[in-house]
């Protein structure tokens, strides 16, 4: 990853702003950046920030607990520990760089951290500015090398997926398979999963974002699994809905419902559309079936160093896909009482259309 090449790119937004310097305190932007992979224990927590200031070298701002870490990932950075904590290494180091006005990511830092900084700033004479989205509208667009790392871990997620399906039987529960896919990732490579895994089987599949519970798969009925994991630092996310067993005729229906949108949204997609058309083309398909109103969430998000980033294949986003974005495309049927349908893929989008990162269909065609 060319790091150097992005901090530059920060540096070069601060100088037409007009600001010394900005604090990185979002996990998935200081990994971006530098590198850095320590995880936040809560926002309450850093496990750090960067000082990027508008020319020069960053400083990758840290404690004891990750120095060794900070080192070894991001040696292109000055490592500086903050053992009294960060708002008193800063009453050093703003003077010291010569730094007059500093921006900070308001969206990923406390309210209460913000007061302090803010007021600590003004004792030095230097000008707080909130930001917003500066670093995540680079990552938007993927580099050849981010590309890389996504496919494989698509392919690496899916080979999870088919070693977990030839051991599920009507004895196991969605808390035992949510736990054997999480192990399998990890035993196979993975840094993490890249958010918790969903497995919900009968009626508890119209719940979304169901939580998997000691409830045994039941026969014949719907088993949604969504499911995803981190590899060199980037996600996949992929749902396949299934019976264990026959499906009936209304499971057959709503599967192929299902398809046919999210084909219809795949199709949609290509450089220069919004994400709203992209979204209307699935969920129309739905709708005229009469699923409309089951049919509840956006069609996609796009995917990257975190699970959820820009962009958004909403009815909400007037913006215009471009070459080199990732989304998933994941449309979906919920029916209270009976259970839900979702089938997910993630794509690249392209100027003549898209490239389709999954390559098991499987369990899509029916």
């Amino acid at each position: 990853m060319n790091y150097q090449r992005r901090i530059e790119k920060v540096q070069a937004a601060l100088r037409r702003k007009k600001l010394d310097a900005i604090l990185i305190s979002q996990p998935a932007n200081r990994r971006y950046l530098c590198g850095y992979s320590a995880a936040d224990h809560g926002i309450e927590e850093s496990a750090g920030v960067l000082l990027v200031p508008s020319g020069g070298r960053v400083h990758l701002l840290t404690d004891f607990r990750f120095q060794l870490q900070a080192e070894a990932e991001a040696p292109q950075t000055t490592v500086t520990l903050y053992p009294k904590g960060l708002l008193a290494l800063l009453q050093d180091l703003l003077p010291d760089l010569g730094v007059r006005s500093l921006g900070f990511e308001s969206d990923y830092t406390l309210h209460s951290f913000a007061g302090r900084l803010i007021e600590k700033c003004a004792g030095l004479g230097v000008k707080t500015v909130p930001l917003a989205g500066l670093v995540e509208a680079m990552r938007i667009i993927k580099e050849d090398a981010e590309l890389d790392r996504i496919r494989a871990s698509v392919a690496l997620n899916e080979q999870v997926f088919q070693e977990i399906y030839a051991n599920i039987t009507p004895e196991s529960t969605e808390i035992e398979i949510a736990i054997a896919i999480e192990t399998c990732m990890r035993r196979l490579g993975a840094e993490s999963p890249s958010f918790s895994s969903i497995v919900a089987t009968g009626g508890r599949s119209a719940l979304p974002h169901a939580v998997p519970g000691p409830v045994r798969v039941l026969q014949d009925q719907p088993l949604m699994i969504d499911m995803g994991l981190i590899l060199d630092g980037y996600c996949s996310d992929m749902t396949r809905t299934f019976a264990l067993g026959k499906a009936d005729a209304r499971y057959l229906e709503i599967h192929r419902l299902v398809r046919k949108a999210q084909l219809a949204g795949i199709q949609a997609i290509r450089a220069g559309v919004t994400g709203r058309d992209v979204d209307r083309a699935a969920r129309d398909v739905i709708a005229k079936a009469g699923y409309g109103q089951n049919f509840g969430h956006a069609l996609g998000h796009g995917v990257g160093i975190a699970i959820h980033e820009e962009p958004r294949l909403s009815a909400r986003n007037r913006k215009h896909l471009k070459s080199g974005m990732v989304v998933t495309v994941e449309p979906g049927i919920y029916i209270p009482g009976w259970g839900g349908i979702r089938l997910e893929n993630m794509v690249v989008v392209r100027e003549d259309g898209c490239e389709i990162l999954n390559s098991d269909t499987t369990w899509l065609d029916l």
